[in-house]
This record gives structure tokens, C-alpha cells and sequence, in this order.
């Protein structure tokens, strides 16, 4: 659900340490956005994003369509190894000025939400191999009774298929798109109704 509606904005790159031409040497090419430099062992390319999601609807949660929007903040990390295949990515996330809400009723529940996913590929420079392991806390406060309306906290492992291998933690969007709790975002919907 994040990852759609979203405009990125390259920050605070600077000057590159290898120029574009340079990556066509690594296995594949980190976007132009990034800045690399080698290291003893291979070479790390780092990237910062920010990002603005308009209101995107959120279907199937509520007996009602909610709208989510916010920014989001990106530190990307890729590192190649001496070869120049890519073996590792590292992001950083953090949404910031981010809620929910229901326009028939004019509720807001904002949130927060901090996350790292660190990707390894099972084959340097394959990308078709990345499994993906995800650490992260997403909070929602409603703003009348200060109380949490839904707490994600944990871990997530996807492999290369996007599937989900394991999970651990507190994870009611998993929980709820696995089917195993249909309630999971009973207090959420029930404070944007109101």
C-alpha cells in the first residue's frame, strides 16, 4: 500500500564520487539518483529520497473507503562487491505529517511509521534473487482519546517471489491479508467513523 502515488525528490547527494558513465562497471547499474564511491572491498552507492503521497484510498479495511497521504523520508544503501555485482540494499524509512482519514465523517488518525528493509541477493547481481528482511514499528494515536488504535511492531522475511517466508512480532496488516485476524483494524475504522 505504500508504494504507490509517490513523488521522490533526490536530497543532499552532493558531488558524485563516480561519475554516471562509471556505473555501467557494476552489475546492474544502481539508478542515477545514487552516489557511489569503492571501498577496499567493492563499492557502496548511497541515495536519499523524500517523497509526498497524495491521498491514496485504502478499500476492503473499513465498511468505508479511508484515504491515506504523508511524506516519506528514504536512505538507500547498495553495495557491490569487488567483482561489481550487487549483493546488498539497505533502506531507511520514516513517514512523517501521515494519517488516515474518512471524508464522510472528516475523522483524521495520523500515524507514524520507521522501518528498515535490508535486501541480500541469493546470486550477486540478480535482482530476481532478493529476499528481504523487514524491522519496523507503525503507530496509530487517535487524536481525541490519545489512545492507540493500531500498533504494527516486528520482523518480516519476503523472499524473491514477494511472499511472505515468516513473521514475527505484533503484525495486523499481515495478520489481516493472511486471514488470520478479519478484527485487526476493528478500533482503527471504528475511530475514523466517528
Amino acid at each position: 500500500m505504500r508504494l504507490h502515488g509517490l513523488a521522490f525528490l533526490t536530497i543532499g547527494l552532493g558531488a558524485l564520487a563516480l561519475a554516471p558513465a562509471a556505473f555501467a562497471d557494476l552489475n546492474p547499474p544502481p539508478p542515477d539518483y545514487y552516489s557511489c564511491s569503492t571501498t577496499g572491498g567493492g563499492t557502496i552507492c548511497r541515495a536519499q529520497l523524500v517523497g509526498h503521497e497524495d491521498p491514496v484510498p485504502i478499500e476492503d479495511l473499513c465498511s468505508f473507503t479511508a484515504f491515506d497521504q504523508g511524506d516519506e523520508y528514504r536512505d538507500l544503501t547498495r553495495r557491490y562487491n569487488a567483482n561489481g555485482d550487487w549483493v546488498e540494499r539497505v533502506i531507511r524509512t520514516r513517514w512523517l505529517n501521515s494519517f488516515w482519514s474518512n471524508p464522510a465523517t472528516g475523522a483524521i488518525i495520523p500515524y507514524t511509521q520507521r522501518s528498515i528493509a535490508t535486501a541480500v541477493l541469493g546470486v550477486p547481481g540478480d535482482p530476481d534473487t532478493i529476499t528481504t528482511t523487514e524491522t519496523g514499528e507503525n503507530q496509530y494515536t487517535d487524536p481525541v482519546t490519545h489512545k492507540k488504535v493500531l500498533h504494527a511492531a516486528g520482523r518480516a522475511v519476503t523472499g524473491p517471489d514477494g511472499s511472505v517466508i515468516e513473521y514475527s512480532g505484533q503484525q495486523p496488516f499481515l495478520d489481516f491479508f493472511g486471514g488470520k485476524d478479519p478484527h485487526a483494524f476493528d478500533q482503527l475504522c471504528a475511530a475514523l467513523a466517528s
